[in-house]
């Protein structure tokens, strides 16, 4: 909105300056005022890019220091065990609402830019949706989610996932994941692909769960469709799993890995 009123302002101004000052004829005169509204436009556009990219880039820069925090904790753990899984967990969680909470306030700061960036406030909800996701902040998840751009595969997913978290009818999911794999290179559908077939299994629709992994193997040539396709042609649905797909399908919380209490070591005297 602003960038549009100043440059539309800027070329009204170098409009009535060459036109009404005998500078230029009527016609060169909106010809350069159009170009001084498009170079206007311009310049300002990049910007505000730039000083949207570099706080971005705090916000990320919060993530990955938090991440390295947590990777060093778990380092720990696996020197000296911790008591409880359980506790280990709770405590992890603990630890991630801290610096998510500091990477949202983060993202608020961006706000100021909302006038001026096209489509700056769903950029912010968006960003906003993923943060409140890892922590499972549902609630909050689902007032961003009408404002958030599903813009690749990983948000599709999320609103995939949140919607079989909510029992939602299945053609309303196979809408968003019709919509999600359309236009996808090679073998950027393995997870949203993956997380459909699952909800058709859970629901009792094998054949369908087929059907889906038979057109997504079309654009790809993932190990564990492959493998799931395989278990439900031979009618092994019991055997389907995505737990190979590793972080990428925990993320979505619908199932939580296993984790088993490492064997401590006997030491003889």
């Amino acid at each position: 909105m602003y960038p549009f009123l100043i440059s539309s302002a800027i070329a009204v101004a170098v409009w009535c300056g060459l036109y009404f000052g005998d500078v230029l004829g009527y016609g060169w005169s909106t010809f350069v005022a159009v170009l001084s509204f498009i170079g206007s436009q311009f310049a300002i556009g990049m910007h505000f890019q730039k000083k949207v990219k570099a706080a971005m880039g705090e916000v990320q820069s919060i993530m990955t220091a938090g991440q390295k925090r947590l990777q060093a904790k778990v380092q720990r753990w696996q020197m000296n065990p911790p008591g409880s899984v359980q506790a280990a967990q709770a405590e992890m969680m603990r630890d991630t609402k801290v610096f998510v909470k500091d990477a949202i306030a983060a993202t608020e700061g961006m706000r100021k830019y909302e006038g001026w960036v096209p489509m700056m406030k769903r950029q912010i909800a968006t960003a906003q949706l993923q943060l409140h996701w890892m922590v499972k902040e549902f609630d909050k998840v689902d007032k961003l989610m009408p404002l958030a751009l599903i813009f690749d595969p990983q948000m599709a997913s999320i609103k995939m996932a949140r919607m079989q978290m909510k029992d939602e009818p299945v053609e309303e999911i196979r809408k968003v994941y019709d919509k999600a794999v359309r236009r996808l290179r090679y073998n950027q559908n393995v997870l949203p692909a993956a997380l459909f077939s699952w909800i058709l299994v859970k629901r009792g629709d094998a054949d369908g769960a087929f059907k889906v992994l038979t057109e997504a193997l079309k654009n790809s040539d993932d190990p564990v469709l492959k493998q799931n396709h395989e278990h439900l042609m031979n009618n092994r649905a019991k055997n389907f799993s995505n737990t190979n797909l590793g972080d990428k399908w925990f993320s979505l919380m619908l199932e939580e890995p296993k984790i088993s209490r490492p064997r401590q070591r006997m030491q003889w005297r």
